[in-house]
């Protein structure tokens, strides 16, 4: 089924016109509670879903996230609540509910990091802490939101988006801890997606890299970083560092009631090629500058 067609743009010339018509709103109608939603790629997908149609409660620890009301009007509702509590999540669905009647997308998108911690470098004292920390951001605050938002999910026939990682199926992506999260929520998604078939689809995300500061893990001496370090953009096989926006198309399309009916139990990676990277390279065609054979060489 195709989204539904609310415009026609003509194009061509004053003398030739035809005309297309442009797919709009691809989630008009739907209402998303939306967690992590303060800043990053979470803040660019909220922004996202508003265009196109969507009504989202955002939800974040911080009050960075009153500016989306601001910026997006009537289409968001800010909820500043801590995602690792049973309250907070239970407020961002009553949310929803009480002034739009239904949850049809519910997205666990809150993390935190390690800042690529190995276990050596741990001391044993803060292991529990850091490892109670980080994975009730990563792993149990999902679960508590699609817990809470549930029934409503089953009512709608709606779906699960969850926020996985290149480190969900790599080592090297993080530390030890937020690696193992990043597995555990590409354990979550394929678990919730067998028990919810076939009333609820449940699919993840799993960025690379985006120029966004990321919290760290408090219990670890952590305060937030930046994701980018230097060099990165080199050893991408794409040699781009992607804006946070260039996410917002996935997560609209697993959002889509027309375009993802086939998907669940999906960690699309979207991470600039990374697990493809090689090892003389990481790409193919890196330093090729014409269509033939490398700088410098000749065929």
């Amino acid at each position: 089924m195709s989204p539904p067609l609310d415009v026609v743009v003509r194009l061509g010339t004053t003398d030739n016109y035809s005309t297309m018509e442009v797919p709009m709103g691809a989630l008009d109608g739907q209402v998303v509670v939306f967690t992590g939603a303060g800043a990053g790629i979470g803040r660019a997908v909220v922004t996202r879903f508003a265009a196109e149609g969507a009504r989202v409660v955002a939800v974040d620890i911080t009050n960075t996230v009153k500016e989306l009301a601001d910026e997006l009007g009537a289409a968001v509702i800010p909820v500043v609540a801590d995602a690792r509590s049973w309250e907070g999540n239970v407020q961002a669905v009553a949310a929803a509910t009480e002034t739009w009647g239904r949850v049809d997308v519910f997205v666990g998108n809150a993390g935190i990091t390690d800042a690529a911690r190995p276990l050596e470098d741990i001391a044993g004292p803060q292991l529990k802490a850091g490892f109670d920390e980080l994975f009730g951001v990563n792993v149990l605050a999902p679960l508590l939101g699609v817990r809470a938002a549930l029934d409503e999910l089953i009512r709608s026939r709606g779906s699960v988006i969850l926020t996985g990682s290149f480190a969900g199926a790599n080592a090297a992506g993080g530390g030890v801890l937020y690696t193992a999260s990043k597995h555990a929520v590409q354990g979550l998604v394929r678990q919730l997606a067998y028990e919810f078939a076939p009333d609820v689809r449940v699919n993840g995300v799993a960025p690379g890299v985006a120029p966004t500061r990321l919290k760290g893990t408090a219990a670890l001496g952590q305060a937030a970083t930046d994701s980018v370090l230097d060099g990165t953009r080199e050893a991408l096989p794409l040699q781009e560092i992607p804006t946070v926006d260039a996410y917002s198309g996935i997560f609209t399309l697993l959002a889509s009631r027309s375009e993802a009916t086939v998907m669940t139990g999906t960690m699309v990676s979207a991470d600039s090629g990374l697990s493809v990277r090689g090892i003389a390279r990481p790409g193919g065609r890196v330093g090729r500058t014409d269509a033939g054979a490398p700088s410098g060489e000749s065929r």
